[in-house]
């Protein structure tokens, strides 16, 4: 059985500079662990820590070619990798701060006493609206609305063209927005 040769970090990160793949993987086979290790201490979370991991070492290969990363390899992975675990928990916290301040202020909100019996009202002057419609353009925009059918269903259905079927319908709702637009925005 032979002995697994011993490469020095300042070699294979001048053949990593250089774009060599494999000196890369012998980086990530040999400090993985490690950082993983690091972060998971330092975050108490799995997931979290392998995506800290994870980011250094796009953040490496990235680097890699530019020559910015400078010997000790693994003085440069611990400091990578103590940012971006700060970076980690100053966004948690930021997130946290604001998840926190929303959930407050959703349960602060109080609707107002009169608006269900507001929706109430409208809803009974849309019905009323719809009712008072020509009987035919009625028939076809309760068919588009409050059955989901669609034009060519309707047109086959009442038996007229896609254009008369799109025609009704806009001209109800033309003539529901003109009845019902203050209404609307009064509530």
């Amino acid at each position: 059985m032979s002995k697994p040769l011993c490469i020095d970090d300042e070699a294979v990160l001048n053949s990593l500079q250089l774009g060599d793949k494999e000196a890369y993987e012998h980086i990530y086979d040999k400090y993985w662990a490690i950082m993983y290790r690091h972060a998971r201490k330092m975050l108490q979370n799995d997931e979290e820590a392998k995506d800290v991991v994870q980011e250094v070492f796009v953040m490496l290969w990235i680097k890699a070619e530019s020559g910015v990363i400078r010997s000790p390899l693994a003085a440069f992975l611990y400091t990578a990798t103590r940012n971006k675990i700060l970076d980690h928990i100053k966004h948690s916290k930021v997130r946290d701060k604001y998840l926190s301040s929303l959930k407050d202020e959703m349960e602060s909100y109080v609707e107002p006493p009169d608006a269900t019996v507001s929706q109430r009202e409208l809803s009974r002057q849309i019905e009323l609206e719809i009712n008072a419609l020509p009987c035919k353009m009625r028939q076809v925009f309760e068919l588009s609305r409050r059955q989901y059918r669609t034009h060519k269903e309707i047109s086959e259905y009442l038996n007229i063209s896609d254009k008369t079927v799109k025609k009704q319908i806009n001209n109800a709702l033309h003539i529901l927005k003109s009845k019902l637009g203050p209404l609307l925005f009064f509530f």
